[in-house]
This record gives C-alpha cells, sequence and structure tokens, in this order.
C-alpha cells in the first residue's frame, strides 16, 4: 500500500496518484471563530493574504444542499456564490450552504480546509466560469494552511466538474 503522502492529506495524495501536475503551499491559518455568518472567517481571503496572491486566483470550495442533496460549488475567493444561479444550474428549486457538521461529514475535511479533491463521498462539483479561465487555480490541500495549485481544467477533469457561471461580484 502507498503512503496517503509527505504532506498527509487525501487531496494531495489524489493529485499524486492522478499524476497531476500541482505544487503545495503552506501558510499559517488565521484562527478566527464567530457565531453570525457575518462573523465567519474568510479562510480564502486569508489564504490570498498568506500566500501574496490575488483573492481572485483562490477557489473556494462550498459544501451546498440542492434540494437537500449535497454538492461542491468552487468559487473565486474574492465572489460570492450566487444560489439562485447554482441552484438552476443543477435543476434544483433551492439551494442553501450546508451545516458545518453535513459538510463535514460527507468531504472529511474540516470547514475552513474543506478541498474539492479526495473527498469521502463523491459530490457533483460545479467549478465557476471565471475560475476555469485562470492559468493557475489554487484550492484547500485538505486542512487550514494549504493550498494545492494546479490548472483548472486539471481540476475539472480530477473532479468530474462541470464549469458553470455561478458566482456573483457582492462580497
Amino acid at each position: 500500500m502507498r503512503p496517503m503522502s509527505a504532506i498527509g492529506t487525501r487531496a494531495v495524495a489524489a493529485l499524486h496518484r492522478a499524476g497531476v501536475d500541482h505544487a503545495v503551499h503552506r501558510y499559517e491559518p488565521t484562527e478566527r471563530h464567530g457565531a453570525r455568518r457575518s462573523d465567519r472567517p474568510a479562510y480564502g481571503l486569508d489564504a490570498a493574504a498568506a500566500l501574496g496572491l490575488s483573492p481572485s486566483v483562490i477557489g473556494k470550495t462550498l459544501v451546498v444542499a440542492a434540494d437537500g442533496v449535497l454538492m461542491l460549488a468552487i468559487v473565486p475567493a474574492d465572489r460570492s456564490l450566487d444560489l439562485k444561479a447554482f441552484a438552476a444550474a443543477v435543476g434544483a428549486h433551492r439551494a442553501t450552504l450546508a451545516e458545518s457538521r453535513h459538510a463535514e461529514r460527507a468531504t472529511g475535511y474540516l470547514t475552513g480546509g474543506i478541498s474539492p479533491i479526495g473527498t469521502l463521498r463523491c459530490l457533483r462539483t460545479l467549478l465557476d466560469a471565471r475560475a476555469a479561465d485562470l492559468a493557475t487555480i489554487y484550492v484547500s490541500g485538505g486542512r487550514r494552511g494549504l493550498q494545492v495549485s494546479l490548472r483548472p481544467a486539471d481540476l475539472v477533469r480530477l473532479v468530474d466538474g462541470e464549469v458553470i457561471p455561478i458566482s456573483s461580484q457582492d462580497l
């Protein structure tokens, strides 16, 4: 049996197994906690600041419940997920952000470190069209303080994703 990876996350191990060209980037995560949604940490923005990158190249992975079915959305960190556009794209009547406990159970990752790669359950994944146009996208490597960079086309192939405009600029 092959070891998971020197980094120790399923996401990085999956990238190695698939032979996808990628780089691993570590940073010191900001620890913040908030009870209200407006107080919650903006993990993608923190990663961008720590790595000296534009937030537009950081893909934040969100777990969405579309008519009760869990799915993933990847949108640039400087944009918001348009839940109506997401619901329409997947043929659902309603889409909401999943509760953290459901997101963590489905992905096997902790909130703030949810990667679209190597999730416990195979979840339908939508990548925002803006992110697909990047030369390189950064997504969580499977824990807070760890990002992986790769070509968006490789990400879409690896997660069997769909490229659809699902973001809005209301951040």
